[in-house]
């Protein structure tokens, strides 16, 4: 899966979209230390293991490097940033129950201003899935020879207990 690159100084202004989700009952935020187990099992519930350990290490950062968006005191989304490398964004995901209202763009977008704010002025998406929705929402580009760039000799997951 290609890497793709973005140009933090030419961001997309936020604010209508934050305010948007903000008017939906949605919080965006960066979680608390105390709320890593709480991150961590959503994570795990929804998307990868490995994504679990990417989100140990942005918690391990300070500021935490993640956001995630709550309603009603449930989690619905996540982003993380600076896990697998420095510069680089993600992993990051939506329920699918919460799909559709634009909070995969909304955090991307935090976690993308975050970086900015930290002195960065390009993010690298690793591995990307959607590559449409990075280039639409942010104008992110392709870069060429970056498969499979950093994720080289990847560990198999173990195989599922049987307990039966």
């Amino acid at each position: 899966m290609i890497d793709m690159l973005v140009r933090l100084y030419d961001l997309p202004e936020s604010q209508d979209l934050y305010a948007k989700v903000a008017e939906s009952g949605v919080i965006l935020r960066r979680p608390g230390a105390y709320e890593l187990h709480l991150v961590q099992d959503f994570v795990r519930e929804h998307f990868s293991p490995k994504w679990v350990s990417e989100v140990q290490v942005g918690f391990s950062r300070q500021p935490v490097a993640c956001f995630i968006a709550t309603k009603d005191k449930e989690i619905l989304g996540f982003a993380c940033y600076e896990t697998t490398a420095k510069g680089y964004f993600g992993p990051t995901g939506v329920a699918e129950s919460a799909r559709g209202l634009g909070l995969g763009k909304a955090l991307l977008l935090k976690a993308l201003e975050a970086q900015r704010e930290a002195g960065y002025a390009y993010a690298f998406i690793g591995g990307v899935g959607p590559r449409e929705f990075y280039a639409k929402t942010v104008g992110a580009i392709e870069i060429p020879g970056s498969d499979p760039g950093i994720y080289v000799d990847i560990l198999p997951e173990p195989p599922a207990e049987d307990h039966s």
